[in-house]
């Protein structure tokens, strides 16, 4: 791979040479803008404002636009004059844990090569230190005129750099966050996760650039003379989501269907965890109620004494007055 910049890793006092390649590259296909009368090529030139006569490359400098519009040139000489120490050092200013630094951060990515055979041992050196400490390089680097931040880490057997951009170029989040207060119910947050523990993990190599593709068979069949392929029409996405529910039942339904999984359809049920804690505290409100006094439970044994007590009283007092009869006999 061709190096972009050639330089050092300043580590301390230890001093690596390296070369900077570029770690990724982009795929897009590019078009050219054509005069659609005739298919001529639409190209720019570079015209002076002032004279209207196109100028040269060579003939082309820089200038510095302030608020009332002036041009300010600005020359290499005052460019190189100004102190960068950093112009052809990657200078490690701290070692940091990667979860420190946020993703908004980042930028392009490079790979750092040892640059000849004496660079090896110190570079190997500080591979095998950051994944020893299982830390992050933070590191100042010139590149295209500018001063830059960068992270080295470990990948592979190679140590990688990502740039950064400096903390001032983050934008604040005002404004992007819903303004509405919203309230999310545990049964749409059972759906999210069974959504996500169906679609599940990936293996990134096997996803791949589905339109890329399709634009290049496109320009195939231009070129070869013969009729555009045809594909079936992409679904109308967006909207508003009426019913939540709805949308996320289909949406795991779907995703099991994908994966050969249709028997599963997800239902809106309650996990059993968030069962046992809503019938805890159903019988925690219970237990701190006070009790209110049972009725008196009637036993068939109650009835039963009940009722020969009330025979037994009838008994005696049919016999009271044959008693009395019989003694009125008797004294007379």
């Amino acid at each position: 791979m061709r190096s972009i910049w050639n330089g050092a890793i300043s580590f301390g006092l230890v001093s690596i040479p390296i070369k900077l390649v570029n770690a990724t590259e982009n795929h897009s296909i590019s078009f050219r803008q054509i005069h659609k009368a005739d298919g001529g090529r639409i190209r720019y030139r570079k015209v002076c404002e002032l004279d209207q006569e196109e100028v040269a490359t060579p003939d082309i400098g820089k200038a510095y636009e302030d608020a009332t519009g002036a041009m300010i040139p600005i020359t290499d000489a005052d460019l190189a004059g100004l102190p960068l120490p950093t112009a052809k050092t990657i200078e490690i200013v701290a070692f940091v844990p990667a979860s420190s630094i946020d993703p908004l951060q980042m930028d392009a990515a490079y790979y750092l090569s040892a640059s000849g055979v004496p660079a090896a041992k110190p570079y190997t050196l500080l591979r095998e230190a950051l994944k020893r400490s299982q830390k992050v390089a933070i590191a100042k680097f010139a590149l295209r005129g500018r001063e830059r931040l960068g992270m080295l880490r470990v990948v592979g057997d190679v140590i990688a750099m990502h740039g950064l951009l400096w903390p001032d170029e983050i934008r604040a989040p005002e404004g992007v966050a819903p303004e509405t207060e919203v309230t999310v119910r545990d049964a749409e947050l059972d759906l999210a996760d069974a959504l996500m523990d169906t679609l599940g993990s990936v293996d990134l190599d096997s996803l791949h650039d589905d339109y890329r593709e399709a634009v290049e068979e496109m320009i195939a069949a231009k070129a070869e003379g013969g009729p555009p392929p045809e594909h079936e029409p992409a679904e109308a996405g967006g909207g508003r989501v009426l019913d939540l529910m709805a949308a996320l039942e289909n949406s795991v339904r779907a995703a099991k269907e994908a994966r050969g999984d249709e028997k599963q359809v997800a239902e809106v049920t309650d996990l059993p965890a968030r069962r046992r804690k809503a019938t805890a505290a159903a019988k925690s409100a219970t237990a701190k109620e006070p009790a209110e006094p049972a009725p008196k439970k009637t036993t068939a044994k109650t009835t039963a004494k009940a009722a020969k007590k009330t025979a037994t009283k009838k008994t005696a007092a049919k016999k009271a007055p044959q008693k009395k009869t019989a003694a009125k006999r008797a004294s007379a």
